[in-house]
């Protein structure tokens, strides 16, 4: 079994789990799988839904939009499949980087060892969200102060929609690069939307709007985060930038890593050009549209 690590402009889909009608992340690799003829051909994944490798498992599911720099997939592949021949059959907005084979087991009876039993999912013991909050009038001693009373072991039922698997132990880093403050969480598993209001309640306590306490106050539940003015912040400052595992060792493809750094590096213009037109044509919006004219010769 062989696992790899899938680095994504989270954007162009419905996020990564695969879905009907809607272009997904997973519905993109499984697609470059099957034109590689990796999918189990005796699979029977029940109507309207797609086969896949087998042993196939991944290790999260990224929200529409969320990007990912470490989202990690593994299957039982053959030896020839590394990143570069993946990347041969994904879109620009997909890449594998880098690969690690899944150890044998020495518990099998022909002796041989087995890594059938690795799931990408469950076997996973830390994941790591890095959340880009633009937040230019911020406090960031105050950002800081209010990831430190996120930290540590909390029932988090307050800030997910999930009913169960609430009590997490978060661990919470912070970095202040103008005008943004980077949120960093990392726990063995995240409810639904838990870092994305996470990133809310950061903010609302940087810019002053609440005080430090507040964050005791959702936490305790006597504050209520909806009424209350805690929404789930946007999905695309949201990165997966990182999934630990035990006994994996993976190793970069250069090539495979170039060439998705330069891929990326060309979306990442291609997105600030797309910044920089619309504030162009909010500042016209601005100035009731006289700047448009300026520099404009009289034609008679």
């Amino acid at each position: 079994m062989r696992a790899f690590r899938i680095a994504y402009d989270g954007r162009p889909f419905y996020g990564f789990q695969r879905q009907l009608d809607v272009p997904t992340v997973e519905d993109a690799l499984l697609d470059a799988l099957e034109t590689l003829d990796v999918l189990d051909p005796n699979a029977d994944p029940g109507r309207g839904v797609r086969p896949i490798p087998p042993g196939y498992a991944a290790a999260g599911r990224t929200d529409a939009g969320v990007s990912a720099l470490a989202q990690t997939v593994a299957f039982e592949a053959p030896e020839w499949l590394t990143p570069r021949a993946l990347n041969g059959e994904l879109p620009e907005s997909i890449h594998a980087w880098a690969h690690a084979d899944v150890p044998k087991s020495a518990d099998t009876n022909d002796g041989a060892g087995a890594s059938g039993d690795f799931h990408a999912t469950h076997d996973a013991i830390r994941r790591r969200y890095v959340y880009q909050l633009y937040a230019p009038d911020a406090n960031p001693e105050l950002a800081s102060e209010a990831l430190g009373r996120i930290a540590g072991e909390h029932d988090f039922a307050a800030l997910t929609t999930d009913d169960s698997g609430t009590v997490r132990t978060l661990a919470t880093e912070f970095e202040r690069a103008e005008p943004y403050l980077v949120l960093g969480v990392s726990a063995g598993g995240f409810p639904r939307h838990l870092v994305r209001r996470i990133a809310s309640l950061v903010r609302i306590v940087a810019t002053g709007e609440r005080p430090p306490s507040f964050v005791d106050a959702v936490l305790d539940g006597s504050s209520d985060p909806v009424t209350d003015g805690v929404p789930t912040a946007a999905a695309e400052p949201l990165v997966l930038a990182d999934v630990a595992y035990p006994d994996l060792e993976f190793v970069v493809d250069e090539t495979a890593a170039t060439d998705a750094r330069a891929a990326l590096a060309e979306r990442s213009v291609r997105a600030a050009t797309r910044a920089r037109t619309i504030e162009q044509v909010s500042e016209g919006i601005a100035s009731g549209g006289e700047r448009s004219h300026e520099g404009e010769e009289q034609v008679e």
